[in-house]
């Protein structure tokens, strides 16, 4: 706890010397979890407090923040698609605690990325149902923020692949399709990251394309990946013309988004 502590003090002052107006961060990057939810939740409330004081000091506020439902071995076989009851039951209690705090600290944005909600085998998948399952988790989630008065943009982050080897979230279209089907297009825009069009086969620009035609471009992550490897590395931005052509998207839209922004996702 006092390394987590420490950390965020650290992350306010190299803010201060960049003069970052904004941050964003997952829950369990923050702080260590504990033997229970009761206990994980109690570390993170500590280091909240001293995220929100340096937030008051220095002036620098919240773009997103989001929950961890990937990285916890409980979360092999998905969160909101997981197959085990106990499991949907404990991502349901994460997210709700993870709502409060992005209440609580005055988040512009909330992201939902699902790295377990999808599929390794089709042979033991019922996406269809599984689909289902995230859909109305995404609705209580919502229902549970409007109900304490969390006004956020609710955002959805597509990603082809890794960890899972199909998401459900695959790329810009696919995430419009679902929110379409389960009439969630009210409810949600995207949070775009240009590796992961690479992923799935796209360049950053045609994501963002395909997001504010269809009236969902909800925020940016600002970072390129290596086109040769395939895997997800979060570089930063170097490619000039690459980033010409986000921008030239990002003017056309007239904004990034509604209360979105740009941000490394490194």
């Amino acid at each position: 706890m006092d390394q987590a502590l420490a950390k965020v003090d650290y992350a306010f002052g190299l803010f201060q010397k960049l003069g970052v107006e904004y941050f964003c961060f997952h829950d369990r990057d923050l702080a260590p979890e504990g033997d229970t939810l009761r206990e994980t939740n109690a570390n993170l409330d500590k280091v909240i407090d001293r995220v929100e004081e340096n937030m008051q000091s220095t002036g620098v506020k919240l773009l997103w923040n989001t929950s961890s439902l990937f990285t916890n071995p409980r979360f092999v076989s998905g969160a909101s698609t997981s197959p085990f009851a106990d499991v949907y039951a404990y991502a349901a209690g994460q997210l709700k605690h993870s709502l409060e705090i992005g209440k609580r600290l005055g988040a512009e944005n909330y992201v939902f990325w699902g790295g377990r909600e999808g599929y390794e085998n089709l042979w033991n998948t019922q996406m269809k149902r599984e689909q289902e399952h995230m859909a109305t988790f995404f609705r209580i989630c919502h229902d549970y923020a409007a109900e304490i008065g969390f006004d956020a943009q609710f955002l959805i982050e597509p990603k082809a692949k890794e960890p899972c080897m199909h998401q459900y979230d695959f790329d810009a279209a696919t995430a419009i399709n679902f929110l379409r089907t389960y009439d969630l297009m009210d409810v949600f825009k995207l949070n775009l990251e240009g590796n992961h069009a690479n992923l799935a086969g796209h360049t950053y620009q045609h994501e963002i394309r395909v997001a504010r035609e269809a009236g969902v471009l909800g925020s940016l992550d600002a970072n390129q990946g290596d086109k040769l490897i395939g895997w997800d590395m979060d570089e930063f931005p170097t490619d000039m013309y690459e980033t010409s052509t986000v921008m030239w998207e990002v003017l056309a839209n007239g904004s990034v988004g509604p209360r979105g922004g740009l941000n490394f996702d490194a």
